[in-house]
C-alpha cells in the first residue's frame, strides 16, 4: 500500500506568522487601529500557528516545532495582554510590554543561530525578525521613533516568511525548486533529525513528501 502524503504543517505556521506581523506593523506604522491585531492574532497568528507547531512534533522537527508553537503562544499572549489593557485587567504598562519584548528577543536570538543552519531565507528571516525586536525593544525604553522603522523593517520580515511559505507550495507543486531558498550560512554534518528540517524546509530542489 502506498504510504498516505501528508501535508507540511509549516505552510500554515509560516501563513499566519507572516500574515499577523504583516497586520502589526500596519498598525505601528499608523495606517490602521489596533481591532484586526487582536482577532488576527488570537486566531491565525496564535492558534493556526501553535496548531501547526503541534503539528511539526509528528515530524520530529525540533526546529518547527519550537519556533511555530512558541510564536503562535506569543501572539496570543499578545493579543491578550492588549485586551487586558482594555478592560483594566492586569494591566501592562508601556515598560511591561517592553520587558514582555525583550524576553522574545533573547528566545529569538537561539531560534535565529538555529535558522543559520537551515537555509538562507530563513537565516534572513530570523535575522530581520531579531533587528526587529531589539528596534521594538527600544522603542518601549526611550526610543520610540523606532516603532515605526521596526514597522516597516517587520513588514519586509513578513514578506520573507511569505516567500519560504511559496517556495514550499511551489515546490510541491511543480515538483521544482522554483523559488530557491539558498544554502544554509553555518553548514556542516547535521546532527539528530535529518529527516525533521527536510519535512518543514526542504533542501533545495526536493520536492516535499
Amino acid at each position: 500500500m502506498a504510504e498516505q502524503k501528508l501535508g507540511n504543517p509549516a505552510v500554515v505556521g509560516l501563513a499566519g506568522f507572516g500574515l499577523t506581523t504583516m497586520i502589526l506593523q500596519f498598525h505601528n506604522v499608523g495606517w490602521m487601529g489596533i481591532g484586526p491585531v487582536i482577532w488576527v492574532g488570537l486566531i491565525f497568528g496564535g492558534l493556526a500557528q501553535m496548531i501547526a507547531g503541534l503539528q511539526e512534533m509528528k515530524t520530529g522537527n525540533n526546529f518547527g516545532y519550537c519556533a511555530f508553537t512558541s510564536y503562535g503562544c506569543f501572539w496570543i499572549a499578545l493579543a491578550l495582554m492588549l485586551i487586558g489593557n482594555q478592560f483594566n485587567i492586569y494591566v501592562s504598562s508601556k515598560t511591561d510590554i517592553g520587558w514582555f519584548l525583550v524576553a522574545w528577543t533573547a528566545f529569538t536570538t537561539i531560534l535565529w543561530v538555529g535558522s543559520m543552519r537551515v537555509h538562507s531565507a530563513l537565516a534572513i528571516t530570523f535575522t530581520m525578525l531579531l533587528g526587529g525586536f531589539v528596534m521594538l525593544d527600544l522603542a518601549h525604553f526611550g526610543y520610540p521613533e523606532l516603532t515605526v522603522v521596526a514597522g516597516y523593517e517587520l513588514m519586509a520580515t513578513a514578506a520573507m516568511a511569505w516567500y519560504i511559505m511559496a517556495h514550499l507550495i511551489f515546490l510541491d507543486l511543480f515538483g521544482r525548486d522554483v523559488l530557491p531558498v539558498g544554502q544554509p550560512w553555518i553548514k556542516g554534518p547535521r546532527q539528530a533529525s535529518e529527516r525533521g528540517v527536510v519535512s518543514v524546509l526542504p533542501k533545495i530542489g526536493e520536492r516535499t513528501a
